[in-house]
């Protein structure tokens, strides 16, 4: 959870100026009894400096040293931990050369072993009599029950103040080691009694039944009880997500106050004017989302719309529909002028793509599609821009770009930003410039389950795509295991020799050290073997623009069968004709990533087939198996969050968002639910957090929050 060389994340406590009350959060490790500069010079390499960092380094897990285990529950590979009395402790030399410390415990109804191997300096801590606690993983050595390294714990007058049955267990770095960050932590806490300021009110600590700040932090390091470790970390958990709750909500009044957005009113004859130049009838979950999409641009208020739907589903068509709502619509009555629309792409290849997409259908319409990416030579960018400034662009497409500072719109009506993850709230707000403030459609197919999007884009309203197209058939998926390999290409060269087109898609463009194919490798092997009757196309990262360009226009118009390439095709290519993938080496990719990559070959009627390429024929491989067992994105989304858990699963290094550092958005469902109805019904009654008992929180929240979200100036 913790991420190192980041500013670590202080709730509850990290304020711009600390006050004389709690400067004492900011006193140096070093300087603390027990702690020491050699141990505190270990500690940066986790960002560990000042009292205050080492209480918000938060346990991953807790390890149960209780002792409550008996003989008779003992259970091998399972932990558990047991009391005993020391009967003999002894050291011995193994045949290999290596020591063997051997201390044998009388516990209750049997005896048990503890050995450490090489640490003969352990000897002289055990002697007869002596009451310890052992915890560790047993395992049965010729009828005895024997721990190997396990955790000690001393039950002797000297045993430490803050001894706690339940041991914590620290996120590390290396060459740091437990004991380290235990004797820190420790250390800190007695520092920092009676120091920590609270940030909740009295009133809301008593009524959610939450642990105030001090006890909150003894608990979750030294907890008293595992009760008490799922309050301690509920208190975090909770303020966390008010704080996050609370900032979105600030964000998005800010937006609604700040300025007026232009009123696009979708009325029956542009409505019909739109939907003319489709070449197909919407769904009615795309008529729906039309629906609500045209009652926000109405509104004299900024739209701020999360559009979620799964691969295939007709995403575009609701971008494309919301973008010409806006350039179909007039500046003011009296003024020839129309407002502008942008579409944000995460890459180039599928800005580029979007154009000639939208180039095509709007052909003879009068309205002008700029293209605006970083290939392009100095005078085309500068030829768009002015083009775009003077407001003859009607439709701007572009990727990063567009928020490089140097395209300025005359009339931005609607901004739409494609794969939302990619991108996120620092770059919406960068877009979001001039006198009015453009209504905003964001869109993702990486799914994400209801309650983690009021999560994280709290500040948005949600519309789900939930049917595909008509005719769209789920993709035929397979593990290839080595032993399928030849029958796999058999296959293939019969699907192409009869007429279809494919993907073969390498996760790396050179070796690695983990021995994935490469794609020039790849492209060599299938070109001098299994595919060398066909005609091959070689697509990657580091091709230059104009190259991938024209490699995709050459598969797009049948000059190519195959396209070799890397996950640079995940995102929106659309070649209808292209319906059988093979996916080599697919347990290197995430879940989320196969399912996109896959998402190329069910473009059109014709059901696409995936091969899902594996190293080995029977190993599990979860990530694979999963992919192969259903073609239901939001099934994969929380079979996602269960195998590697949130993650960056909202894309926080590429949005500027920081992270939830104790927060797991899957776990924590409930309490993202109660902490957003406890935000919502505080922001309606104190929009500006004015109330007295609110400074801390709200200073918290600007503090955290405030440069991300503009929030600076609020209140």
């Amino acid at each position: 959870m913790f991420r190192p060389n980041r500013r670590p994340y202080t709730l509850g406590m990290d304020v711009p100026t600390p006050t004389v009350r709690d400067a004492s959060l900011a006193t140096r490790l070093e300087r603390l009894p027990g702690v020491g500069t050699a141990r505190a010079e270990k500690l940066v390499k986790l960002g560990l400096v000042t009292v205050r960092d080492a209480l918000m380094h938060f346990p991953r897990e807790y390890r149960d040293f209780s002792g409550a285990h008996a003989f008779t529950d003992l259970r091998e590979g399972e932990h558990a931990s047991i009391a005993g009395e020391v009967i003999d402790a002894g050291t011995r030399t193994l045949y290999s050369g290596r020591t063997m410390l051997s201390v044998s415990l009388a516990c209750g109804a049997g005896r048990v072993r503890a050995v450490w191997f090489n640490m003969p300096f352990m000897a002289k801590r055990f002697a007869k009599g002596m009451k310890v606690v052992i915890a560790g993983q047993p395992r049965l050595a010729s009828g005895v029950w024997e721990f190997a390294h396990p955790e000690v714990r001393w039950l002797a007058a000297s045993e430490q103040a803050h001894a706690s049955d339940w041991l914590a267990v620290y996120p590390l770095a290396e060459g740091v080691q437990q004991s380290h960050v235990r004797l820190a932590v420790a250390a800190a806490l007695d520092h920092a009694a009676g120091v920590c300021p609270e940030a909740l009110p009295e009133e809301m600590l008593t009524a959610k039944g939450l642990l105030p700040i001090e006890r909150a932090f003894r608990e979750i390091h030294c907890p008293s009880s595992h009760a008490m470790i799922a309050a301690a970390r509920r208190r975090f958990v909770y303020q966390e997500l008010l704080m996050l709750q609370l900032a979105l909500r600030m964000h998005r009044s800010r937006q609604q106050q700040a300025k007026a957005a232009p009123a696009i009113a979708v009325d029956a004859r542009l409505d019909a004017r739109i939907r003319a130049r489709f070449p197909f009838q919407f769904t009615p979950a795309q008529q729906r989302v039309c629906g609500e999409i045209a009652a926000d641009m109405g509104r004299a208020e900024p739209m701020n719309r999360l559009l979620q739907g799964d691969v295939g589903s007709g995403k575009t068509a609701i971008a494309v529909y919301a973008m010409l709502a806006a350039v179909g619509t007039r500046v003011s009555p009296d003024s020839p002028e129309r407002f502008q629309a942008a579409i944000m792409a995460p890459t180039e290849l599928l800005a580029r793509q979007h154009h000639q997409t939208l180039s095509r259908l709007l052909a003879g319409s009068g309205v002008e599609v700029e293209l605006l990416v970083g290939g392009q030579t100095a005078k085309q960018r500068e030829a768009a821009i002015a083009r775009i400034a003077a407001g003859t662009a009607g439709i701007v497409v572009g990727t990063q770009a567009l928020v490089a500072g140097a395209a300025e719109f005359k009339h931005l009506g609607l901004v739409v930003i494609d794969e939302q993850h990619r991108f996120g709230v620092l770059q919406r707000a960068v877009l979001q410039q001039g006198q009015a403030e453009p209504h905003t459609l964001v869109m993702t197919a990486t799914p994400i389950p209801r309650t983690i999007a009021h999560a994280v884009y709290g500040d948005l309203d949600v519309s789900v795509l939930d049917e595909p197209p008509p005719g769209r058939q789920p993709v035929a998926t397979y593990r290839v295991g080595p032993d399928d390999l030849d029958r796999w290409w058999e296959f293939v060269r019969k699907k192409l020799a009869g007429g279809r087109r494919g993907y073969v898609v390498v996760p790396a463009v050179e070796e690695s050290k983990r021995d994935l194919a490469s794609i020039s490798s790849a492209y060599e092997s299938l070109a001098n073997g299994p595919l060398e009757a066909f005609r091959l196309g070689l697509v990657h990262g580091r091709l230059k623009a104009k190259e991938k360009a024209a490699v995709m226009e050459d598969f797009r118009a049948g000059k190519l069968d195959v396209l070799v390439a890397t996950s640079v095709i995940e995102v929106g290519i659309d070649v209808p004709e292209a319906t059988i993938m093979t996916i080599l080496d697919a347990e290197s990719f995430g879940l989320a990533q196969l399912h996109q990559l896959r998402g190329r070959v069910a473009r059109g009627a014709t059901q696409g087939i995936c091969g899902a390429v594996t190293s080995s024929q029977a190993d599990p491989h979860p990530r694979v198996d999963a992919f192969v067992a259903t073609t239901d994105g939001f099934q994969l989304a929380e079979k996602d969050l269960l195998l590697r858990g949130p993650g960056d699963l909202v894309g926080t290094k590429q949005s500027g968002m920081p992270p939830l550092y104790l927060a797991d958005l899957l776990r924590d469902g409930t309490v993202v639910a109660e902490a957003r109805r406890d935000a919502l019904d505080l922001f309606q009654r104190d929009p500006d957090l004015a109330d007295p008992a609110l400074e801390r929180l709200r200073k918290l929240i600007l503090d955290r929050w405030g440069e991300t979200l503009g929030l600076g100036k609020i209140g």
